[in-house]
């Protein structure tokens, strides 16, 4: 047969849809744009492409197509691509699908860069919740890439796509189809060690992308490092931290534990790789009967991905960091931490305080003010100088006395708060700078003092922020 590319405006299946243009196109398929005009209603539909119709066993193929497709009808999840039916034109057959407004991740990083922390984390979930259905269905996706997630418009919502590698998990011998730099190495060999663990690794390697694309890079070179370099060139898989000092170092080793190079050494099934990423909190097993609790959604502003354990609010820090308010955003900081640790009427935090306060809180302040600072400011780069100085939990008066003149808090002995230095050009770690006693009076307020201070850098080490 010669080959078939269906043109705008073309009606197909008996005048029952028409075409109205192309979505994309990939390896094996070509995905359409099409109206159903008796209803109004947008579709995708997908065919092979020309490359393929040339193929002597393109009627083979056709045949693996239909039944990705009917394997994909029987997903019923709201992050899996929706699949409605099976259409045939002349000799060409179809795949209706539900037709999403959006780009992809990979579309939407090349244009925004680096991901906030929480962001890419809440994709991650909603796909990583996704695979798990597919794997308690009895497949593997072997294709997870930010090309093959689709984000709804203006809706923080993610949806995977494009099971054309879709195969039985009892399948030990499958085509060495694959995306360099999100294959595990059990890909490049026809017959291997496969399971869930080679999903958790595509999965892993998305996030890796999500938090450490540049949106040049990921252009112009093989991004992540592929698992073939890393086998046989000794070519070794960069920690993200070292391209994103944002990253936290829970969500760091998780990436890595994730891409471990040998399935037997990798985080084998996707439940607990969101786990170790802080998304699934392992409820108290009880004599009757042990169960996972998936933590609730969480709290996320309309932008941004900004989670709260207790519903607050932080798109107003967002937006007083992104304009560099330096002074306002240090007093918002103040205000939600106060709102948070419930001491609105006291004005103050005490250790008590600090030691419970939430981690994904103390995480998304945390990263707004990396962020935005193009990572001078926040508590997490504070910590680190702190540990630096040799400081631990244990309070040592000449270490926090060295943090403070470190900061800027401290200038020829004397601790003020008054005359903070509301500027990006402030010392590294200047910032946030929120009240916590109030000892000496309206004259003489100032930031943590030793013992909440150690007590919050104590709290930024266990929430791995």
């Amino acid at each position: 047969m010669e080959y078939i590319i269906w043109q705008t405006d073309q009606p197909i299946n008996k005048g029952r849809f028409i075409i109205q243009g192309e979505l994309g196109r990939g390896g094996f398929g070509i995905t359409y744009k099409a109206k159903e005009p008796n209803t109004g209603k947008l579709y995708a539909i997908k065919t092979l492409n020309q490359r393929m119709q040339r193929e002597n066993d393109f009627a083979e193929q056709q045949v693996k197509f239909i039944n990705e497709a009917l394997t994909m009808k029987g997903f019923d999840h709201r992050h899996i691509l929706k699949v409605n039916e099976v259409i045939q034109e002349g000799e060409l057959f179809g795949v209706v699908m539900e037709y999403i407004n959006g780009v992809t991740l990979f579309e939407y990083v090349q244009k925004k860069g680096q991901l906030l922390e929480t962001e890419a984390l809440l994709y991650i979930d909603q796909i990583g919740q996704a695979l798990e259905y597919i794997h308690q269905k009895g497949h593997l996706h072997r294709d997870i890439k930010p090309q093959n997630i689709l984000l709804r418009q203006n809706q923080q919502e993610a949806v995977l796509i494009d099971f054309g590698l879709t195969r039985s998990i009892a399948t030990q011998s499958m085509t060495q189809s694959r995306t360099e730099g999100y294959a595990p190495i059990e890909q490049y060999r026809r017959k291997g060690n496969f399971g869930s663990h080679t999903d958790v690794y595509a999965l892993a390697a998305t996030l890796y992308y999500l938090l450490t694309a540049d949106g040049l890079k990921a252009e112009e070179e093989i991004y992540p490092v592929p698992a073939l370099n890393r086998k046989y060139d000794d070519e070794p898989l960069p920690e993200p931290r070292s391209y994103n000092s944002r990253i936290s170092q829970r969500v760091n080793d998780a990436i890595l534990q994730g891409m471990a190079l040998e399935p037997e050494e990798r985080t084998p099934t996707v439940l607990q790789f969101r786990k170790n990423l802080g998304l699934v909190v392992t409820s108290v097993p009880t004599p009757q009967r042990q169960h996972e609790r998936i933590t609730p959604p969480p709290n996320v502003s309309e932008e941004g991905g900004l989670k709260s354990a207790v519903g607050m609010d932080y798109s107003k820090l967002r937006d007083l960091l992104a304009a560099g308010k330096w002074q306002e955003a240090n007093e918002e900081t103040e205000r939600v931490m106060l709102a948070v640790a419930k001491r609105e009427g006291n004005g103050l935090l005490n250790v008590e305080d600090i030691d419970n306060f939430p981690c994904v809180d103390l995480r998304t302040i945390d990263q707004l003010w990396v962020k935005y600072s193009n990572g001078r400011f926040g508590f997490s780069v504070q910590k680190r100088i702190y540990q630096s100085l040799g400081g631990t939990r244990e309070y040592n008066e000449k270490i926090w006395e060295a943090f403070g003149e470190k900061v800027g808090w401290r200038k020829g002995g004397d601790w003020f708060y008054s005359d903070i230095t509301y500027d990006i050009k402030a010392p590294s770690a200047h910032f946030p700078c929120v009240v916590c006693d109030d000892f000496w009076g309206d004259l003489g307020k100032y930031c943590f003092r030793g013992n909440e201070g150690v007590c919050l850098f104590s709290r930024v080490e266990t929430c791995k922020v």
